[in-house]
């Protein structure tokens, strides 16, 4: 089965198409040819995701899915959640978003955060979404160079180290868009089992 995952980057690509294995094929929006610029305007990740998806399912009339990811930290009232992205301004970097985070926290007792995905699918013309959380900390440095984004700064609740330092098979196991993508997988499983 072919899908189309709305996103050109790389990373998120990697990760999902090692958890899809060869069940479906997964292509990125470069493997398509489409680089339009999808302006993310939702005030929310599931907003997000769905208007990603619809974008690419109107244009191409695919099977596809498209994701949105945010970090929600506790002391902050669930920030920079939507934002995580562009947290420290127009010229955003992720180096630039986790230095932001780590000031605003710096004297907070209270490091509790989690990183939520909610993924949108359209199949055969019907959206479902799947949400994945994971659980956590925010650290006072960034330790690690593996995954991306908040990454180095992510301590996941029962281990003693970051997802930037956590290797890509673990991170799959416990991460948050490897539970959203999990909930697709069975979905998708069902329905193929039901043709």
């Amino acid at each position: 089965m072919k899908l189309i995952f709305a996103t050109n980057n790389k990373n998120k690509v990697t990760e999902v198409q090692a958890l899809l294995n060869k069940r479906f094929n997964v292509l990125s929006l470069e493997d398509i040819n489409c680089f339009d610029d999808i302006v993310e305007n939702k005030d929310t990740i599931e907003g997000n995701a769905i208007l990603k998806a619809k974008y690419i399912f109107n244009k191409y009339k695919v099977d596809c899915f498209a994701d949105d990811t945010g970090l929600e930290v506790e002391s902050l009232n669930g920030k920079p959640g939507v934002m995580s992205k562009r947290f420290s301004g127009p010229d955003f970097s992720s180096e630039k978003n986790m230095d932001k985070l780590l000031k605003l926290i710096e004297f907070s007792e209270n490091r509790k955060a989690n990183f939520k995905t909610v993924v949108a699918l359209i199949y055969k013309g019907e959206l479902t979404t799947f949400t994945g959380l994971c659980h956590g900390e925010i650290t006072s440095v960034p330790t690690g160079k593996k995954g991306f984004g908040y990454d180095p700064v992510f301590k996941p609740v029962g281990y003693n180290f970051t997802f930037g330092e956590m290797n890509l098979e673990l991170k799959n196991q416990i991460g948050h868009r490897a539970k959203a993508i999990n909930k697709l997988i069975e979905f998708l499983s069902k329905k193929i089992s039901n043709k």
